[in-house]
């Protein structure tokens, strides 16, 4: 068993060289057996060894009963020992997910310390079916049924995945180790405990006795196909930050096949809202019809994401729906810039001499006629800067008419989420200029312009701002 765990750490790469590892034991079996194969193993790779516990203040006694004896056993290894104390029962959130954010936390804290390279679990292949039967019924993706992973991006590693839970008991037992029973694992009320006590014993029995090897193999294939469209997506999607609005065309979603565009919308989600939790797979089809549709908007609120079609775009906002635009106004000084309220854009006026080559036949005219814009007594002229407002309307130069900015806004098919906060200049409060659009006719150069005011639009971020 020892040569198998081996043999499975190597193949993965799991713990390099003389790399500090965090044991994760509880008390029970697998966790104990873990921590005694990897004190034999250990030699191997000049491994430095520490024992953590997470005590989750749900059982009791019996819970700080078991961080005892796991204390115990990393004092009579004579290994460091790291115990957290939690009130998981205080924390507003399923239990077992709210336990699961706990100990990954306290894991990260203690990588990101320094005090452990990785961090080791007791996951093992009975786990491994019980996950992925699980997921199955749940309706879960491919993705899903790649079940647990043997190595995560997080520094976990599970080096029993390859060991059931009966033979790694009958192990311990034949070396009188013993190690502490969790009841609640006896619990019906749980859904796992009822998948491992009574459908996957009825499903080996009736259909597959090696149903657990077949559910991992399964995971298997399942993680190396992930794998593959890991290394391929990037080639789609570009990575986007967390808890950020994401906006995807949606000649992404419709281009390529239905199979390429779930896992884009998958992993937009994940990036956009952080996790996938609750999305499934009638959320993704949803998605998938938005992105279908070519006219109008569409809007839809799923868990801890709204998602609003318009036009080509797809945006997706974590949380609730996002709150009305506040409108601002903002006076405007020449020279000067500004920038615009909850944005990185900036707006830059400048006075300068009419270049050789004006605007004149650009499809929009970002510069005014200055002298229109100075008063007759020398003074300053009054510039502000607003966003756009409902009802709206100026005559664009190069146009015959006014026309109301929303009817620009519709012809040029800018989302819905970018007019809230579109930047409109104003003299005296009429509006002289509107990003994309540009100058007022009334206000533009003509070939008797001599000084012009330029108004350039720019992006702190560096990059420059969508849709100019």
């Amino acid at each position: 068993m020892l040569e198998r765990i081996a043999q499975f750490i190597t193949r993965h790469q799991m713990l390099p060289p003389r790399s500090r590892v965090g044991i994760a034991v509880s008390g029970g079996a697998d966790s104990v057996f873990l921590l005694y194969a990897l004190l034999e193993l250990a030699p191997r790779w000049d491994l430095e060894l520490n024992v953590i516990h997470i005590e989750h203040g749900i059982r009791g006694a019996a819970s700080t009963e078991d961080a005892a004896f796991v204390k115990n056993l990393a004092e009579k290894l004579g290994l460091p020992f790291h115990l957290h104390s939690a009130n998981i029962p205080a924390i507003p959130d399923n239990q077992e997910q709210a336990a699961r954010h706990v100990r990954h936390a306290f894991f990260q804290e203690l990588i990101t310390a320094g005090a452990v390279d990785r961090i080791a679990t007791g996951h093992t292949r009975s786990d491994q079916a019980e996950t992925v039967l699980y997921r199955i019924l749940r309706g879960s993706g491919l993705a899903g049924l790649a079940g647990i992973l043997p190595v995560t991006k997080e520094g976990l590693v599970r080096p029993l995945l390859e060991l059931d839970r009966t033979e790694i008991e009958a192990w311990l037992r034949e070396r009188n180790i013993v190690w502490r029973e969790d009841a609640t694992n006896q619990n019906r009320l749980y859904a796992r405990n009822r998948l491992r006590h009574e459908i996957l014993p009825l499903l080996r029995e009736t259909f597959n006795p090696r149903l657990e090897e077949t559910l991992a193999h399964m995971a298997t294939v399942a993680r190396d196909e992930e794998l593959y469209w890991e290394s391929t997506l990037p080639l789609h999607q570009q990575p986007a930050t967390s808890h950020q609005p994401l906006t995807l065309r949606t000649s992404q979603l419709t281009t390529p096949p239905p199979a390429v565009a779930r896992r884009l919308i998958r992993r937009a989600v994940e990036a956009a809202k952080g996790d996938l939790r609750r999305i499934d797979f009638s959320h993704v089809e949803r998605i998938l019809e938005m992105a279908g549709s070519q006219d109008g908007h569409d809007r839809i609120q799923l868990p801890g994401l709204e998602v609003t079609r318009s036009f080509d775009w797809i945006r997706l906002s974590p949380g609730p729906a996002a709150k009305t635009q506040q409108d601002f106004e903002l006076p405007l000084n020449v020279p000067g810039s500004v920038e615009l309220p909850g944005s990185e854009t900036r707006i830059t006026l400048q006075v300068q001499e009419k270049s050789e080559i004006g605007p004149a036949c650009a499809r929009v005219v970002n510069e005014l006629d200055w002298q229109r814009l100075t008063p007759t007594n020398g003074a300053l002229p009054s510039l502000g800067l607003r966003n756009w407002r409902p009802g709206d309307q100026y005559r664009p130069a190069g146009q015959s008419k006014h026309q109301k900015v929303k009817f620009l806004f519709q012809e040029a098919r800018i989302p819905l989420w970018e007019r809230g906060n579109w930047p409109i200049i104003t003299y005296n409060g009429t509006i002289v200029w509107s990003q994309q659009f540009g100058a007022a006719a009334e206000f533009a150069v003509s070939s008797s312009t001599r000084v012009v005011l330029r108004v350039e639009v720019s992006s702190e971020s560096g990059h420059p701002p969508s849709r100019l």
